[in-house]
């Protein structure tokens, strides 16, 4: 499926609203989900995206545990990308982010993210 990239420049203001969670792969067994790439735990983190007068909560996937973050703070997000989905009848978007990071934090080198 397409990956369609979200230009998080366009918020006027991103901040946690829950506590980041290891994604499970494997209910049964417990088995967390992995990042291919990094060997990272994949973690899930809701955020709320505020743009103008409305604001959404989405769950946002992050390789690692973003470090810092804290509820209500506000955050950058690096990468932030939407992917539709559909299995069995049931569809919907996923997001991932290739970094979430308090917003007062200095960029890293790769690039940056919302706010900057």
């Amino acid at each position: 499926m397409a990956t369609l990239p979200i230009d998080t420049a366009k918020y006027t203001g991103i901040m946690r609203a829950v506590p980041p969670a290891p994604r499970v792969a494997n209910r049964e067994t417990g088995q967390l989900r992995v990042d291919r790439e990094t060997g990272k735990t994949v973690y899930q983190v809701g955020l709320c995206l505020m743009a103008g007068t409305s604001a959404d909560v989405v769950n946002v996937s992050v390789a690692g545990e973003p470090a810092g973050v804290q509820l209500g703070m506000p955050v950058a997000v690096r990468d932030l990308v939407a992917t539709p989905w559909e299995n069995d009848g049931r569809h919907g978007i996923a997001f991932r982010a290739a970094e979430i990071r308090p917003l007062s934090a200095p960029a890293t080198s790769a690039g940056k993210g919302a706010g900057q």
